[in-house]
Protein backbone atom coordinates (compact mmCIF):
# COMPACT_ATOMS: atom_id res chain seq x y z
CA UNK A 1 0.00 0.00 0.00
CA UNK A 2 1.43 3.35 -0.97
CA UNK A 3 1.29 6.46 1.14
CA UNK A 4 -1.96 7.62 -0.46
CA UNK A 5 -3.90 4.43 0.13
CA UNK A 6 -4.77 4.93 3.82
CA UNK A 7 -5.96 8.44 3.10
CA UNK A 8 -8.11 7.29 0.19
CA UNK A 9 -9.57 4.47 2.27
CA UNK A 10 -10.38 6.92 5.05
CA UNK A 11 -11.98 9.35 2.65
CA UNK A 12 -14.06 6.50 1.21
CA UNK A 13 -15.29 5.34 4.58
CA UNK A 14 -16.06 8.93 5.61
CA UNK A 15 -17.97 9.61 2.41
CA UNK A 16 -20.21 6.60 3.06
CA UNK A 17 -21.05 7.69 6.59
CA UNK A 18 -23.91 10.09 5.69
CA UNK A 19 -25.47 7.49 3.42
CA UNK A 20 -25.19 4.79 6.07
CA UNK A 21 -26.71 7.05 8.69
CA UNK A 22 -29.51 8.01 6.32
CA UNK A 23 -30.25 4.37 5.57
CA UNK A 24 -30.26 3.56 9.27
CA UNK A 25 -32.65 6.41 9.93
CA UNK A 26 -34.93 5.28 7.14
CA UNK A 27 -35.01 1.72 8.46
CA UNK A 28 -35.27 2.53 12.15
CA UNK A 29 -38.58 2.55 14.03
CA UNK A 30 -39.91 5.76 15.58
CA UNK A 31 -38.54 6.44 19.06
CA UNK A 32 -40.49 4.75 21.82
CA UNK A 33 -41.42 8.10 23.33
CA UNK A 34 -43.15 9.19 20.14
CA UNK A 35 -44.96 5.88 19.75
CA UNK A 36 -46.40 6.26 23.25
CA UNK A 37 -47.46 9.89 22.83
CA UNK A 38 -50.98 10.03 24.30
CA UNK A 39 -54.12 10.99 22.42
CA UNK A 40 -55.50 13.91 24.40
CA UNK A 41 -59.24 14.17 24.94
CA UNK A 42 -60.64 17.35 26.42
CA UNK A 43 -63.54 17.07 28.86
CA UNK A 44 -65.59 20.13 29.81
CA UNK A 45 -68.11 19.60 32.57
CA UNK A 46 -69.83 20.96 35.66
CA UNK A 47 -67.89 18.82 38.08
CA UNK A 48 -68.75 21.01 41.05
CA UNK A 49 -72.25 22.35 40.39
CA UNK A 50 -73.90 19.18 39.11
CA UNK A 51 -72.28 16.69 41.46
CA UNK A 52 -73.01 13.80 41.89
CA UNK A 53 -74.28 13.63 38.29
CA UNK A 54 -71.10 15.22 36.95
CA UNK A 55 -69.00 12.86 39.05
CA UNK A 56 -70.95 9.86 37.76
CA UNK A 57 -70.37 10.94 34.16
CA UNK A 58 -66.67 11.46 34.84
CA UNK A 59 -66.45 8.02 36.47
CA UNK A 60 -67.93 6.43 33.36
CA UNK A 61 -65.36 8.20 31.19
CA UNK A 62 -62.54 7.10 33.48
CA UNK A 63 -63.62 3.44 33.49
CA UNK A 64 -63.81 3.30 29.70
CA UNK A 65 -60.48 5.10 29.31
CA UNK A 66 -58.85 2.61 31.68
CA UNK A 67 -60.24 -0.33 29.72
CA UNK A 68 -59.14 1.10 26.36
CA UNK A 69 -55.62 1.76 27.64
CA UNK A 70 -55.38 -1.68 29.25
CA UNK A 71 -56.15 -3.16 25.83
CA UNK A 72 -53.31 -1.24 24.19
CA UNK A 73 -54.89 2.15 23.59
CA UNK A 74 -55.52 3.38 20.05
CA UNK A 75 -52.84 2.45 17.51
CA UNK A 76 -50.46 1.88 20.41
CA UNK A 77 -51.14 5.31 21.93
CA UNK A 78 -52.81 5.68 25.34
CA UNK A 79 -55.81 7.96 25.81
CA UNK A 80 -55.37 10.88 28.19
CA UNK A 81 -58.16 13.02 29.66
CA UNK A 82 -57.62 16.76 30.05
CA UNK A 83 -60.47 18.10 32.21
CA UNK A 84 -61.85 21.61 32.62
CA UNK A 85 -64.73 22.77 34.85
CA UNK A 86 -67.29 25.00 33.13
CA UNK A 87 -68.94 25.99 36.45
CA UNK A 88 -72.28 25.70 34.66
CA UNK A 89 -71.49 28.82 32.62
CA UNK A 90 -71.64 28.86 28.81
CA UNK A 91 -69.01 31.60 28.41
CA UNK A 92 -66.58 29.74 30.67
CA UNK A 93 -67.20 26.54 28.73
CA UNK A 94 -66.43 28.33 25.45
CA UNK A 95 -63.16 29.67 26.87
CA UNK A 96 -62.29 26.16 28.04
CA UNK A 97 -62.97 24.76 24.59
CA UNK A 98 -60.74 27.35 22.91
CA UNK A 99 -57.96 26.63 25.39
CA UNK A 100 -58.21 22.86 24.98
CA UNK A 101 -58.19 23.09 21.18
CA UNK A 102 -55.59 25.83 20.81
CA UNK A 103 -53.16 25.29 23.70
CA UNK A 104 -53.68 21.74 24.88
CA UNK A 105 -54.00 20.39 21.32
CA UNK A 106 -56.72 17.89 22.21
CA UNK A 107 -57.96 15.73 19.37
CA UNK A 108 -61.55 15.35 20.63
CA UNK A 109 -63.88 17.20 23.01
CA UNK A 110 -66.56 15.67 25.23
CA UNK A 111 -68.66 16.44 28.28
CA UNK A 112 -71.30 19.11 29.13
CA UNK A 113 -74.41 18.52 31.19
CA UNK A 114 -76.46 21.66 30.56
CA UNK A 115 -77.79 22.33 27.07
CA UNK A 116 -76.75 25.98 26.69
CA UNK A 117 -73.23 25.00 27.78
CA UNK A 118 -73.16 22.20 25.21
CA UNK A 119 -74.23 24.60 22.47
CA UNK A 120 -71.43 27.01 23.40
CA UNK A 121 -68.84 24.23 23.21
CA UNK A 122 -70.32 22.97 19.93
CA UNK A 123 -69.76 26.39 18.34
CA UNK A 124 -66.10 26.39 19.35
CA UNK A 125 -65.66 22.78 18.20
CA UNK A 126 -67.00 23.71 14.78
CA UNK A 127 -64.69 26.72 14.51
CA UNK A 128 -61.71 24.58 15.48
CA UNK A 129 -62.77 21.65 13.27
CA UNK A 130 -62.56 19.42 16.32
CA UNK A 131 -65.01 16.59 16.95
CA UNK A 132 -67.24 17.10 19.99
CA UNK A 133 -69.10 14.07 21.36
CA UNK A 134 -71.86 15.19 23.72
CA UNK A 135 -72.60 12.56 26.32
CA UNK A 136 -75.32 14.04 28.51
CA UNK A 137 -76.88 17.35 27.37
CA UNK A 138 -80.33 16.86 25.88
CA UNK A 139 -81.26 19.88 23.76
CA UNK A 140 -82.64 19.12 20.30
CA UNK A 141 -80.78 22.17 19.02
CA UNK A 142 -77.47 20.33 19.49
CA UNK A 143 -78.21 18.02 16.57
CA UNK A 144 -80.96 20.00 14.83
CA UNK A 145 -81.28 23.81 14.56
CA UNK A 146 -77.76 24.58 15.81
CA UNK A 147 -76.12 21.34 14.77
CA UNK A 148 -72.80 21.32 12.98
CA UNK A 149 -70.60 18.85 11.13
CA UNK A 150 -68.33 18.18 14.12
CA UNK A 151 -70.87 17.57 16.91
CA UNK A 152 -72.29 14.14 17.82
CA UNK A 153 -74.45 13.01 20.74
CA UNK A 154 -74.71 9.68 22.60
CA UNK A 155 -77.68 10.22 24.95
CA UNK A 156 -81.21 10.04 23.52
CA UNK A 157 -82.30 13.59 22.69
CA UNK A 158 -85.10 15.66 24.15
CA UNK A 159 -87.25 14.81 21.12
CA UNK A 160 -86.63 11.07 21.52
CA UNK A 161 -87.47 11.02 25.22
CA UNK A 162 -90.51 13.25 24.74
CA UNK A 163 -91.65 10.87 21.98
CA UNK A 164 -91.36 7.90 24.35
CA UNK A 165 -93.42 9.68 27.00
CA UNK A 166 -95.98 11.02 24.52
CA UNK A 167 -96.49 7.45 23.34
CA UNK A 168 -97.31 6.44 26.93
CA UNK A 169 -99.49 9.52 27.56
CA UNK A 170 -101.56 8.89 24.44
CA UNK A 171 -102.78 5.63 25.98
CA UNK A 172 -104.07 7.33 29.13
CA UNK A 173 -107.78 8.16 29.32
CA UNK A 174 -107.57 11.84 30.36
CA UNK A 175 -107.47 14.66 27.83
CA UNK A 176 -106.54 17.72 29.98
CA UNK A 177 -102.79 18.12 30.32
CA UNK A 178 -100.54 20.57 32.15
CA UNK A 179 -96.78 20.98 31.78
CA UNK A 180 -93.93 22.14 34.00
CA UNK A 181 -90.41 22.66 32.66
CA UNK A 182 -87.34 24.83 33.30
CA UNK A 183 -87.40 28.01 31.26
CA UNK A 184 -84.40 27.47 29.00
CA UNK A 185 -83.71 25.66 25.76
CA UNK A 186 -83.95 22.09 27.07
CA UNK A 187 -87.27 22.66 28.84
CA UNK A 188 -88.73 24.58 25.92
CA UNK A 189 -87.73 21.82 23.49
CA UNK A 190 -89.10 19.08 25.74
CA UNK A 191 -92.49 20.76 26.04
CA UNK A 192 -92.71 21.64 22.33
CA UNK A 193 -91.91 18.07 21.29
CA UNK A 194 -94.25 16.50 23.84
CA UNK A 195 -97.16 18.76 22.84
CA UNK A 196 -96.63 18.20 19.13
CA UNK A 197 -96.30 14.43 19.39
CA UNK A 198 -99.16 13.94 21.84
CA UNK A 199 -101.49 16.06 19.70
CA UNK A 200 -100.55 14.00 16.66
CA UNK A 201 -101.48 10.81 18.51
CA UNK A 202 -104.49 12.28 20.36
CA UNK A 203 -106.06 15.29 18.60
CA UNK A 204 -108.64 15.56 21.39
CA UNK A 205 -106.00 16.50 23.98
CA UNK A 206 -105.87 20.08 25.32
CA UNK A 207 -103.17 21.78 27.37
CA UNK A 208 -104.65 23.73 30.25
CA UNK A 209 -101.62 25.14 32.09
CA UNK A 210 -97.91 25.78 31.47
CA UNK A 211 -95.40 26.58 34.20
CA UNK A 212 -91.87 27.79 33.38
CA UNK A 213 -89.74 28.14 36.54
CA UNK A 214 -86.20 29.45 36.15
CA UNK A 215 -83.62 26.67 36.41
CA UNK A 216 -82.56 26.26 40.03
CA UNK A 217 -85.02 28.91 41.25
CA UNK A 218 -88.38 27.15 41.23
CA UNK A 219 -91.10 28.57 43.49
CA UNK A 220 -92.55 25.15 43.94
CA UNK A 221 -95.62 26.02 46.00
CA UNK A 222 -96.71 28.61 43.43
CA UNK A 223 -96.15 26.16 40.56
CA UNK A 224 -98.12 23.41 42.28
CA UNK A 225 -100.97 25.84 43.08
CA UNK A 226 -101.36 26.99 39.47
CA UNK A 227 -101.33 23.43 38.17
CA UNK A 228 -103.84 22.22 40.77
CA UNK A 229 -106.23 25.06 39.91
CA UNK A 230 -106.16 24.01 36.23
CA UNK A 231 -107.53 20.56 37.21
CA UNK A 232 -105.45 18.52 34.76
CA UNK A 233 -105.87 14.81 34.12
CA UNK A 234 -102.16 14.50 33.43
CA UNK A 235 -98.94 16.43 34.02
CA UNK A 236 -95.84 16.39 31.85
CA UNK A 237 -92.75 17.15 33.94
CA UNK A 238 -89.36 18.19 32.57
CA UNK A 239 -87.85 19.61 35.77
CA UNK A 240 -84.94 17.75 37.32
CA UNK A 241 -82.49 17.83 40.21
CA UNK A 242 -83.32 20.08 43.16
CA UNK A 243 -86.16 21.74 41.24
CA UNK A 244 -87.89 18.40 40.78
CA UNK A 245 -87.40 17.48 44.42
CA UNK A 246 -89.03 20.73 45.53
CA UNK A 247 -91.86 20.30 43.02
CA UNK A 248 -92.60 16.80 44.32
CA UNK A 249 -92.69 17.99 47.91
CA UNK A 250 -94.92 20.99 47.15
CA UNK A 251 -97.22 18.86 45.03
CA UNK A 252 -97.64 16.35 47.82
CA UNK A 253 -98.40 19.08 50.35
CA UNK A 254 -101.15 20.42 48.07
CA UNK A 255 -102.36 16.96 46.94
CA UNK A 256 -101.63 17.94 43.34
CA UNK A 257 -100.95 14.38 42.25
CA UNK A 258 -104.10 12.78 43.68
CA UNK A 259 -105.92 11.17 40.75
CA UNK A 260 -103.51 12.76 38.24
CA UNK A 261 -101.19 10.79 35.98
CA UNK A 262 -97.65 12.15 35.73
CA UNK A 263 -95.20 11.46 32.93
CA UNK A 264 -91.71 12.68 33.71
CA UNK A 265 -88.40 13.11 31.90
CA UNK A 266 -86.68 12.25 35.21
CA UNK A 267 -87.42 10.81 38.64
CA UNK A 268 -86.40 12.56 41.83
CA UNK A 269 -83.65 11.18 44.04
CA UNK A 270 -85.28 9.59 47.04
CA UNK A 271 -82.38 10.47 49.33
CA UNK A 272 -83.22 14.19 49.00
CA UNK A 273 -86.95 13.92 49.65
CA UNK A 274 -88.54 14.40 53.03
CA UNK A 275 -88.50 10.95 54.68
CA UNK A 276 -91.63 11.94 56.65
CA UNK A 277 -93.66 11.79 53.44
CA UNK A 278 -95.19 8.33 53.20
CA UNK A 279 -95.34 8.48 49.41
CA UNK A 280 -93.06 11.02 47.76
CA UNK A 281 -93.78 9.67 44.25
CA UNK A 282 -96.28 7.01 43.37
CA UNK A 283 -96.39 5.32 39.97
CA UNK A 284 -95.08 8.14 37.84
CA UNK A 285 -94.42 7.07 34.25
CA UNK A 286 -90.82 8.16 34.09
CA UNK A 287 -87.52 7.65 32.38
CA UNK A 288 -85.22 5.94 34.84
CA UNK A 289 -82.44 3.42 35.28
CA UNK A 290 -83.26 0.07 36.95
CA UNK A 291 -79.55 -0.67 37.32
CA UNK A 292 -80.03 -3.62 39.65
CA UNK A 293 -82.64 -5.34 37.45
CA UNK A 294 -80.93 -5.36 34.05
CA UNK A 295 -79.74 -8.89 33.30
CA UNK A 296 -78.08 -8.47 29.90
CA UNK A 297 -74.44 -9.63 29.65
CA UNK A 298 -73.17 -6.25 28.42
CA UNK A 299 -74.75 -4.38 31.34
CA UNK A 300 -73.69 -6.99 33.86
CA UNK A 301 -70.07 -6.67 32.73
CA UNK A 302 -70.25 -2.87 32.97
CA UNK A 303 -71.93 -3.01 36.39
CA UNK A 304 -69.35 -5.38 37.87
CA UNK A 305 -66.44 -3.29 36.56
CA UNK A 306 -68.00 -0.06 37.83
CA UNK A 307 -68.73 -1.43 41.30
CA UNK A 308 -65.21 -2.83 41.55
CA UNK A 309 -63.55 0.44 40.57
CA UNK A 310 -65.71 2.97 42.42
CA UNK A 311 -67.48 0.97 45.17
CA UNK A 312 -70.75 2.71 44.39
CA UNK A 313 -73.71 2.09 42.11
CA UNK A 314 -73.64 3.64 38.64
CA UNK A 315 -76.08 6.30 37.49
CA UNK A 316 -77.41 6.87 33.99
CA UNK A 317 -74.75 9.57 33.61
CA UNK A 318 -72.15 6.85 34.22
CA UNK A 319 -73.51 4.88 31.27
CA UNK A 320 -73.42 7.99 29.08
CA UNK A 321 -69.84 8.78 30.07
CA UNK A 322 -68.66 5.23 29.53
CA UNK A 323 -70.34 4.90 26.15
CA UNK A 324 -69.08 8.29 25.01
CA UNK A 325 -65.45 7.38 25.68
CA UNK A 326 -65.88 4.01 23.98
CA UNK A 327 -67.41 5.74 20.95
CA UNK A 328 -64.50 8.18 20.77
CA UNK A 329 -61.97 5.34 20.99
CA UNK A 330 -63.80 3.33 18.30
CA UNK A 331 -63.83 6.34 16.00
CA UNK A 332 -60.15 7.06 16.54
CA UNK A 333 -59.28 3.45 15.73
CA UNK A 334 -60.83 3.93 12.30
CA UNK A 335 -58.65 6.95 11.51
CA UNK A 336 -54.91 7.34 10.95
CA UNK A 337 -54.39 10.71 12.59
CA UNK A 338 -55.83 13.70 14.36
CA UNK A 339 -57.78 15.03 11.38
CA UNK A 340 -61.21 16.18 12.56
CA UNK A 341 -62.90 15.60 9.23
CA UNK A 342 -61.61 12.03 9.06
CA UNK A 343 -63.01 11.38 12.52
CA UNK A 344 -66.37 12.81 11.47
CA UNK A 345 -66.56 10.33 8.63
CA UNK A 346 -65.48 7.50 10.94
CA UNK A 347 -68.24 8.25 13.45
CA UNK A 348 -71.05 8.77 10.94
CA UNK A 349 -72.99 5.52 10.77
CA UNK A 350 -70.62 3.81 13.21
CA UNK A 351 -72.04 0.97 15.29
CA UNK A 352 -70.78 -0.05 18.72
CA UNK A 353 -71.78 -1.93 21.81
CA UNK A 354 -72.91 -0.02 24.91
CA UNK A 355 -73.91 -1.21 28.40
CA UNK A 356 -77.52 -0.87 27.19
CA UNK A 357 -76.98 -2.81 23.97
CA UNK A 358 -75.90 -1.99 20.41
CA UNK A 359 -76.18 1.60 19.22
CA UNK A 360 -75.26 3.51 16.06
CA UNK A 361 -74.70 7.16 15.12
CA UNK A 362 -77.17 8.11 12.42
CA UNK A 363 -75.22 9.92 9.69
CA UNK A 364 -78.02 12.39 8.94
CA UNK A 365 -78.04 14.16 12.32
CA UNK A 366 -75.14 12.46 14.17
CA UNK A 367 -77.50 11.39 16.94
CA UNK A 368 -76.93 7.97 18.52
CA UNK A 369 -79.73 5.43 18.70
CA UNK A 370 -79.33 4.72 22.41
CA UNK A 371 -82.70 4.11 24.04
CA UNK A 372 -84.14 4.63 27.51
CA UNK A 373 -85.93 2.74 30.26
CA UNK A 374 -89.55 3.82 30.76
CA UNK A 375 -91.59 2.43 33.63
CA UNK A 376 -93.48 3.16 36.84
CA UNK A 377 -91.35 4.94 39.41
CA UNK A 378 -92.32 5.09 43.08
CA UNK A 379 -90.50 6.35 46.15
CA UNK A 380 -91.32 5.58 49.73
CA UNK A 381 -89.46 5.76 53.04
CA UNK A 382 -86.29 6.98 51.36
CA UNK A 383 -86.26 4.20 48.79
CA UNK A 384 -86.85 4.38 45.07
CA UNK A 385 -88.15 1.59 42.85
CA UNK A 386 -88.91 1.15 39.18
CA UNK A 387 -91.22 -1.57 37.95
CA UNK A 388 -93.09 -2.61 34.83
CA UNK A 389 -90.26 -1.01 32.90
CA UNK A 390 -89.29 -1.56 29.29
CA UNK A 391 -86.18 -0.57 27.41
CA UNK A 392 -87.30 1.41 24.36
CA UNK A 393 -84.78 1.25 21.51
CA UNK A 394 -83.92 4.78 20.48
CA UNK A 395 -83.85 3.85 16.79
CA UNK A 396 -87.64 3.75 16.87
CA UNK A 397 -87.92 7.26 18.32
CA UNK A 398 -85.46 9.23 16.21
CA UNK A 399 -87.14 12.16 14.41
CA UNK A 400 -87.97 11.29 10.82
CA UNK A 401 -85.78 12.36 7.93
CA UNK A 402 -88.13 15.11 6.70
CA UNK A 403 -88.31 16.63 10.18
CA UNK A 404 -84.52 16.61 10.54
CA UNK A 405 -83.90 18.10 7.10
CA UNK A 406 -86.37 20.86 7.90
CA UNK A 407 -84.45 21.86 11.03
CA UNK A 408 -80.81 20.87 10.61
CA UNK A 409 -78.51 23.29 8.71
CA UNK A 410 -77.45 22.01 5.30
CA UNK A 411 -73.81 22.72 6.18
CA UNK A 412 -74.03 20.26 9.08
CA UNK A 413 -75.02 17.43 6.75
CA UNK A 414 -72.10 17.83 4.31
Amino acid sequence: MNAEQPKQAYRFRFSLLPAVLGLAAALSFPPAANAAEPIRIGEINSHNKLSPVGEAYRNGLALALEEVNAAGGVHGRPLELVARDDDGDADQAARNARDLIGKERVEVLTGTMVSNVALAVAREASRGKTVFVVGDALSDAITLDKGNRYTFRVRPSTYMQAAMLADQAARMPGRRWAVVAPNYEYGQSAVASFKMLLKQARPDVEFVADQWPALGKIKADDVARVLRQARPDGIFNATFGDDLQKFVQAGNRQQLFAGVRVVSMASAGAQSLDPAQSEAIRDWVAIGYPWDQIATPEHQRFLEAYLKKFSQRPQLASVFGYTTMMAIAAGLKKTDGADGDALVEALRGMQLQSPLGPIAFRALDQQASMGAFVGLVSQRDGRSSMNQWRYLDGAGYLPDVTYVRGRRPASAMK
